[in-house]
């Protein structure tokens, strides 16, 4: 009868181990979930070319990378039984119908933000960002003193630690004369992005910073919104002479290719009011900002050329004036000079974090440096040198509170100013990356292995036991 209960206690033990540990291995924990603002790319890493060169008055960037197709329509509204319906807006992994625009983006620093140079895009990642699991709520961002009141922001973006009493902290931003201070001492990176729908086909880029959060440049934008809030619909239409039906169609939108020459945004300049009383169709599509051409500051950098897709490959040239007299806002490009850089590409119609950073690269005029810049004369560069070609990767969840934190073993190493890239390769980043994007469901699925281990073991021991009881001397079996 003992015998009989053992085997059951046993058997009972076994099959609730086997099952708690099929449960916790079976399933697996990565998996994509938009309500947790979770999606992981099918590739966490990609290649990414470069060029620079320089005249006497100005500097050029060339920028070459792989993208399965283009993606140039941006943040569309599609009429539908008599609304206006947005398609595009900034959402979680890829825009399911491919209305977000590819993007390329670079940070520049001239060694006034030293922890650039050693860690790159990782310093400007603070706490609660917009699209992490736990990104601050926007009404509590729009009512923070500065950055809601003073900036008219509800999301956290980009910021550099020093603009924090705290870095861990995106509430604690210092007093408005500490900011000043900072940016007259250069403490600021320098934000160089291309849009392929926002400024591309106006030959235009986008000057802006980083600084207490991501700040445009001075100065007009190349766009605009194209949105009446209040009456819900469009502002501006196409011209007839443009469109007669003073809008795209749907079907345009939709294509595998684009056709570059033809007419797929709205300028201003071939822009007239809206007509809500024009007959429009289902499928009417017209785009939710309106181009224009860029001014001030914000201005100041524009595409060389023609920024093309071809056979899988966008092509990108940007020039800029190497000193363009505004030291607040840009960082000059002199020489002999060295720079610190990041590069950051946007592609398959993806937005917001869900894009591939560089670890940080320096950069020379003259100078030794992992990049070195051709000096020519005349008017165009003759793009004689070799690619300078780099590994971008998918950051994940990883901010610069975490790594600084207990929860980081390398957090000793950021203390003692070591840098990343002797460390890590960018695979091992991409893969760290997305480990954090699940860690508390990795941690969880870890102590339920470990309690099915030990379940187990107690059933074997359970059945083991009558093997090692004490027997008396001479007592049989």
């Amino acid at each position: 009868m003992m015998h009989s209960w053992r085997i059951r206690a046993v058997l009972a033990s076994l099959t609730l181990a086997m099952g708690l540990a099929w449960l916790t291995q079976g399933t697996g924990v990565v998996h994509n979930d938009p309500a947790r603002n979770l999606h992981i790319p099918e590739q966490l890493t990609m290649p990414l070319q470069v060029q620079v060169a320089y005249n006497p008055q100005h500097i050029f960037f060339r920028y070459r990378w792989p993208a399965e197709r283009a993606h140039v329509y941006h943040d569309m509204l599609r009429f539908a039984d008599g609304e206006w319906v947005r398609h595009g807006a900034s959402g979680v992994g890829p825009d399911p119908d491919g209305t977000y625009e590819d993007r390329v983006t670079m940070l520049v620093d001239d060694g006034s933000v030293p922890e650039f140079g050693r860690y790159g895009g990782y310093i400007t990642a603070g706490a609660n960002a917009r699209f992490f699991s736990d990104e601050a709520k926007p009404a509590e961002v729009a009512a923070n003193p500065h950055l809601g009141q003073t900036l008219g922001e509800s999301e956290v973006r980009k910021y550099l630690p020093a603009s924090r009493h705290e870095s861990a902290d995106w509430r604690s931003v210092v007093d408005a004369a500490a900011l000043q201070d900072q940016r007259k001492a250069g403490y600021f990176l320098d934000l160089w992005h291309w849009r392929a729908g926002r400024s591309n086909a106006l030959g235009l880029s986008d000057d802006q910073l980083v600084a207490e959060h991501r700040l445009s440049d001075g100065g007009r934008g190349p766009y605009t919104s194209n949105w009446d809030g209040e009456a819900k619909q469009p502002l501006w239409m196409f011209a007839r002479e443009i469109r007669p039906s003073h809008a795209l169609r749907w079907e345009e939108v939709q294509a595998e290719r684009i056709d570059f020459d033809g007419i797929y945004y709205l300028a201003e300049s071939f822009a007239v009011p809206f007509d809500p009383k024009h007959d429009w169709q289902n499928g009417d599509v017209i785009p939710r900002n309106l181009l224009r051409e860029g001014s001030g500051s914000r201005g100041d950098i524009r595409v060389h050329g023609q920024a093309r897709w071809i056979e899988g490959y966008w092509d990108v040239t940007l020039v800029r004036e190497r000193d363009t007299g505004q030291p607040l806002e840009d960082k000059m490009f002199l020489d002999q000079g060295r720079y610190d850089i990041g590069f950051a590409v946007h592609r398959s119609a993806s937005g917001s974090r869900w894009h591939y950073v560089s670890l940080p690269h320096s950069l020379g005029l003259g100078r030794t440096a992992d990049l070195q810049a051709t000096a020519f004369t005349g008017e165009q560069p003759p793009w004689s040198q070799s690619w300078f070609e780099t590994t971008l990767f998918y950051p994940g969840q990883v901010n610069w509170p975490l790594l600084n934190s207990r929860a980081h073993a390398g957090s000793l190493d950021i203390a003692e100013g070591k840098p990343v890239r002797p460390r890590h390769s960018e695979e091992q980043l991409a893969h760290y990356g997305v480990e954090m994007e699940f860690n508390d469901a990795i941690i969880r699925q870890w102590r339920l292995t470990l309690l099915a281990g030990l379940w187990l073991l107690l059933g074997t021991l359970i059945g083991l036991w009558p093997a090692f009881s004490t027997r008396n001397p001479g007592e049989r079996p």
